[in-house]
């Protein structure tokens, strides 16, 4: 189902321009049908919300967002990402964009999600064990069409390491400035990072991360996700040269309004 989208392999969506200077994206995380939020990606510390997932997400499109980050949460644990029908049902119910993702591992995933009206895949696990597969469906796809997720954790030496297996495990491999090089070198154009140590914490994101991020790689689009608790977190977000933020926790409990969130978008 394609949703009168044009074809994946083109790299576009009309509603899609590489201008927009700022991008709030409301944060939808699916778990057993429910919207729920996690601490720090810990499983076991989870939080119930009121609303299934697409009454949330037409709540959030009547408010004035543009897109949605949807998370399937159950994806790790079936291997496969599970939220086909609730995607169509958001995109044929509200008309957002919508950036999702969980469990994709081939290029088949990329276009099943593709087909069923994401205007964009978020890879994550991935990225960081097959990061040149990855690099082969930005080709594919075209760079509008995929969000790489890089989530990470500094460890003791203060290298931040990426995430894996939904927050897991961790690849000691691999460090985030490098593999966002090599993304960069490649054609990526959207990243989405996560410091899980403020995720769902509302402790505010880690601006000094994305400094560091942005002045480091400063022609990726980068999202900054975690811990965003207020319009001066969406704003310092803006000014730190952020491309979007991701608002997950403090909209569901009403911390923060999306309106006022989305008056940043323009400035």
């Amino acid at each position: 189902m394609t949703h009168g989208l044009p074809e994946p392999t083109t790299g576009s969506d009309p509603r899609v321009t590489s201008t927009t200077p700022f991008t709030v994206y409301p944060a939808i995380d699916v778990r057993s049908g429910v919207v729920v939020r996690l601490l720090k990606g810990d499983y076991d510390r989870e939080t119930r919300y009121p609303g299934d997932p697409v009454t949330v997400a037409e709540g959030y499109a009547r408010a004035g967002a543009r897109w949605l980050h949807l998370v399937d949460l159950d994806a790790a644990r079936e291997g496969r990402y599970t939220l086909d029908a609730t995607l169509e049902q958001i995109v044929e119910r509200t008309g957002l964009m919508v950036q999702t993702g969980g469990g994709v591992r081939t290029a088949d995933d990329v276009q099943r999600v593709l087909d069923h009206g994401a205007t964009r895949v978020v890879v994550g696990s991935l990225a960081v064990r097959e990061p040149d597969t990855v690099v082969g469906w930005l080709d594919r796809f075209g760079p509008e069409r995929v969000t790489v997720a890089l989530d990470t954790t500094i460890d003791a030496d203060g290298t931040w390491r990426l995430a894996v297996d939904g927050w897991t495990g961790v690849d000691g491999q691999r460090d985030l400035v490098g593999a966002l090089h090599h993304f960069t070198r490649s054609g990526l154009q959207h990243v989405l990072t996560t410091d899980i140590g403020r995720d769902g914490t509302l402790g505010g994101p880690n601006f000094h991360l994305y400094t560091m991020l942005t002045r480091s790689t400063p022609d990726l689009q980068l999202q900054a996700s975690g811990g965003a608790r207020n319009v001066d977190d969406v704003r310092t977000a803006r000014k730190t040269g952020c491309a979007g933020i991701i608002l997950g926790k403090a909209l569901l409990e009403g911390r923060l309004s999306l309106t006022d969130a989305i008056q940043e978008e323009g400035l």
